[in-house]
């Protein structure tokens, strides 16, 4: 299928890319349980309580079993007490198990959502970047000019050299690359950018 590519100054040439990628079958389901996945994975765990048994002290009876009139006892580290362990706490990260992806689920859920953003016309193809861009006003105006200054910017290595210095400190944007961007950063930006270089890095990766 075709698509159309621009250069900054608004000339549109017509570029092949690959049906697989840019229009397969959405699959939500998928999408969700992916996205699901990495907001759960990405949450730092460090709250961490003690056990009973993670407790330093004497394991000696603290007064006899019968006789007393009181409860019977046999630790201070039982969590009723002031000092103990605490019961059903926080463990940190190291007991947590996280949510385990596959390559294919990956894969399918990226492909779907490109497809998603193909449907609502809300992917842009521009040129490679041939000329050093070193100005944020100017970067800044560019994507003012196509209507994409809430955006994700896939670029191939060399266009990323040209402009990743005027478009670091343009807010709702981020610059990456094909290797280094996930399905949260596709539903998060409204809009997706790619050079001709990076689509066919992309096709590479994920057909």
């Amino acid at each position: 299928m075709k698509i159309d590519s621009i250069s900054i100054k608004g000339k549109v040439t017509a570029f092949e890319i690959s049906e697989k990628i840019f229009s397969s079958d959405i699959n939500n389901k998928l999408i969700g349980q992916v996205l699901y996945s990495q907001i759960a994975n990405s949450k730092p765990r460090l709250a961490k309580t003690k056990q009973r048994n993670e407790i330093i002290g004497s394991t000696a009876k603290i007064y006899a079993q019968k006789g007393t009139g009181n409860a019977r006892h046999s630790s201070r580290k039982a969590p009723i007490f002031v000092g103990g362990g605490v019961a059903h706490g926080p463990k940190g990260q190291s007991s947590y198990k996280k949510r385990k992806l596959n390559k294919s689920e990956k894969k399918i859920s990226i492909a779907s959502l490109i497809s998603e953003k193909n449907k609502l016309n809300n992917i842009l193809v521009f040129n490679d970047f041939t000329s050093e861009i070193n100005k944020t006003k100017e970067m800044n105006s560019i994507l003012i000019k196509f209507k994409a200054n809430d955006s994700l910017i896939i670029l191939d290595k060399n266009s990323k050299e040209k402009i990743y210095k005027s478009t670091r400190n343009i807010p709702n944007v981020k610059v990456t690359d094909v290797n280094h961007f996930s399905a949260f950063d596709l539903v998060k930006y409204k809009k997706l950018i790619f050079t001709e270089s990076s689509i066919k890095e992309l096709e590479k990766r994920y057909s």
